[in-house]
């Protein structure tokens, strides 16, 4: 493994332990803590630093700044500048900043080729790269950045473990997810449901299947957010499952008075339950933005693409998309989302 050394800069103490435990899992790899802006410029000029970390508490103008830095050096510094997935876009991210993947105009995803991991107590299918699974033409949708399909066994699940600048949402689809948080929320979600948390400046959490409800399985989403730094929140709601009846109900916006829960991002998902045969047809809200579809159950063709359960179809540069249903209770997931990361 390459031997790399980290600048791990941010002003929450618990996530800088953390995110310095996980680095130095990594056979050759060292971290150094910096809560001080001030001293960070000093410690690159002074010692060799492979990759700059920028966690949370950070203010806008001094990651700005501290980019420009490295990038006027004559030693080579990539910075990773939306870091907010505790260990599991870690790795990841490091292979982005030293590689980038050429863009694709639209992109098919089909269920059988995501990435796979399995041991006694989950089974997760991730659709972006995360965690042990990269793919350099699999890193992210847009401002979509995970999509993991995660099975939890009864009374097991995520330890604690920290995220900041991220916006997670959780999508129910069997059983109940206990959730626990440092912001004081102990709760459950279920199916009908929808969980979202703006990680912020920072927050621990767990996740685990209840005991009595049996296995779980769920989406776990994370979009990069346009605002960093904000004050962590939790919200969750439950669906009027009437409302997706053959036709896209919206789940999920940037406004706090739309319908659905918010995010700090230019995003809107929508879910729809259809019977055969039904075509309809979903407009952009935003200019730019892109529409990545997943397919929970049943089938259907969009933009021309024949889509089966869990496959995934993302597409941009276009104002609409036509969706044909081509299976009885059909469920799409419609996540529209910026192309540019700002």
């Amino acid at each position: 493994m390459k031997m790399l050394n980290f600048l791990v800069l941010g002003k929450n103490q618990e996530i800088l332990d953390v995110l310095k435990r996980i680095i130095e899992k990594n056979e050759g790899w060292k971290a150094e803590l910096l809560s001080s802006e001030n001293k960070a410029y000093d410690y690159i000029r002074n010692n060799k630093v492979d990759i700059v970390l920028l966690s949370s508490g950070l203010e806008d103008q001094f990651e700005q700044d501290i980019k420009r830095f490295c990038e006027n050096l004559d030693q080579e510094i990539k910075v990773i500048e939306h870091y907010g997935g505790g260990s599991g876009l870690l790795k990841s991210e490091v292979n982005i900043a030293f590689s980038q993947a050429d863009e694709i105009k639209n992109v098919l995803h089909k269920a059988d080729s995501r990435g796979k991991s399995e041991n006694d107590w989950l089974k997760s299918e991730k659709t972006f790269s995360f965690g042990d699974y990269y793919d350099p033409e699999r890193i992210q949708f847009g401002a979509l950045r995970v999509l993991n399909d995660d099975t939890v066994e009864a009374g097991r699940g995520f330890g604690v473990h920290p995220h900041d600048n991220m916006e997670i949402i959780s999508i129910p689809l069997e059983g109940c997810l206990e959730h626990e948080d440092s912001l004081g929320n102990k709760v459950t979600i279920k199916s009908g449901e929808i969980q979202v948390m703006s990680a912020g400046t920072g927050v621990m959490h767990s996740e685990f299947s209840k005991n009595e409800e049996g296995l779980v399985k769920f989406l776990q989403i994370w979009i990069y957010p346009n605002k960093r730094n904000v004050v962590p929140r939790y919200d969750q709601i439950t669906l009027d499952k009437t409302k997706s009846k053959n036709k896209f109900q919206q789940i999920l916006s940037p406004n706090t008075d739309d319908e659905g829960v918010w995010i700090y991002q230019d995003a809107w998902f929508h879910l729809g339950n259809f019977e055969n045969n039904i075509e309809t047809h979903y407009q952009i809200k935003k200019k730019g933005n892109g529409i990545y579809a997943f397919i929970i159950k049943g089938s259907a063709e969009i933009g021309g693409h024949k889509l089966e359960e869990r496959d995934g179809f993302g597409v941009w540069d276009i104002s609409d998309v036509n969706i044909k249903i081509t299976s009885e209770n059909t469920e799409i997931l419609l996540m529209e989302v910026p192309m540019e990361i700002n």
